[in-house]
């Protein structure tokens, strides 16, 4: 561990902060965000743990965060960054066992923390370089809409379902389930950017994603149903597609729309695309086929008239 962190941990948290002039409790606050558990007063923490601190410390004492936003970036920060650390150790240690797996030629097989010492800065310089863009992106999105709009907007979601997953995953191995679930994130994650949309998150066996325009959205509905459904090689899955106004928050989206799209995949038929009928009214006529299907009860709101659609 101490390759990776290239420090040797030498303080405890309230080493930390006194050094940087915060209370006990605040520097706790700071790392139970990051999604650490606390040190009990054990000695883990380095320089570059205090530095990192600091440079919170100092936006704050700026006036440009307050505290608590402090803490819900380092939250954001720290979700993200656990599940990138696992998604690269668990990708390396197949590498690993790859290499470990060949005929001896003569060299000794790599570990995880040697390939990650390996990667190395130029691998930091990459995540930068991924951050930014999409912080590029996000700016953009929001300062195209209106003032009042800032954290409310209209858009396009769609949640894509894997059908019989717990059927699925109580049959297959352990690492075929893994090697399945990865390729329908890829493959999902793939079709949603060309489609000019965003995956806001993978939950396995499904993928929620937002499009700002319906036509753009059912696009990546089909572009899905296309790579995995019609590919014999992988389960059917479902698709539902709802629109309305969103709560943007902490990269995530919440309302009406987010929790129709969920419910109507358990409407749809395998490899089908159902839809409500606010995105029905927005797709053109002289485009889509729409169709009401029969009035059912839908957990959360009531009877609702689902919509089965098609391109002509």
């Amino acid at each position: 561990m101490r390759a990776i962190l290239r420090a040797e941990p030498a303080y405890t948290a309230a080493d930390v902060a006194e050094r940087t002039g915060l209370t006990l409790d605040e520097a706790r606050r700071l790392w139970r965000a990051l999604g650490f558990p606390e040190a009990d007063g054990a000695a883990v923490f380095t320089d570059s743990d205090a530095a990192a601190v600091s440079t919170l410390v100092a936006s704050v004492r700026s006036g440009l965060l307050d505290f608590d936003l402090a803490v819900t970036v380092t939250r954001a920060l720290g979700q993200t960054m656990a599940r990138l650390a696992d998604w690269e150790v668990g990708a390396l240690v197949s590498r690993v066992e790859e290499l470990a797996g060949r005929p001896d030629d003569g060299t000794d097989p790599r570990t995880t923390t040697e390939l990650l010492t390996e990667l190395g800065e130029g691998f930091e310089a990459l995540m930068v370089y991924a951050w930014r863009r999409h912080l590029a992106a996000a700016v953009a999105r929001v300062t195209a809409l209106d003032e009042d709009d800032r954290h409310l907007t209209r858009l396009s979601v769609g949640f894509a379902d894997i059908v019989g997953f717990t059927a699925l995953s109580n049959r297959l191995s352990r690492e075929r389930i893994g090697d399945l679930v990865e390729l329908f994130e890829s493959r999902c994650a793939d079709v949603v950017a060309a489609r000019r949309g965003r995956i806001i998150k993978s939950l396995g066996d499904s993928v929620l994603f937002v499009n700002d325009d319906p036509v753009d959205a059912y696009d990546t509905a089909e572009g899905i149903i296309a790579v995995i459904g019609r590919d014999a090689r992988m389960p059917d899955v479902r698709l539902g597609l709802a629109t309305g106004d969103v709560v943007l928050r902490l990269g995530d989206v919440f309302g009406p729309p987010v929790n129709m799209a969920a419910r109507l995949t358990a409407v749809a038929r395998r490899n089908h695309i159902i839809i409500d009928e606010a995105t029905a009214a927005l797709l053109p006529p002289d485009t889509f086929d729409t169709r009401r299907l029969p009035a059912r009860p839908v957990r959360g709101f009531g009877l609702v008239e689902p919509v089965a659609v098609r391109r002509h």
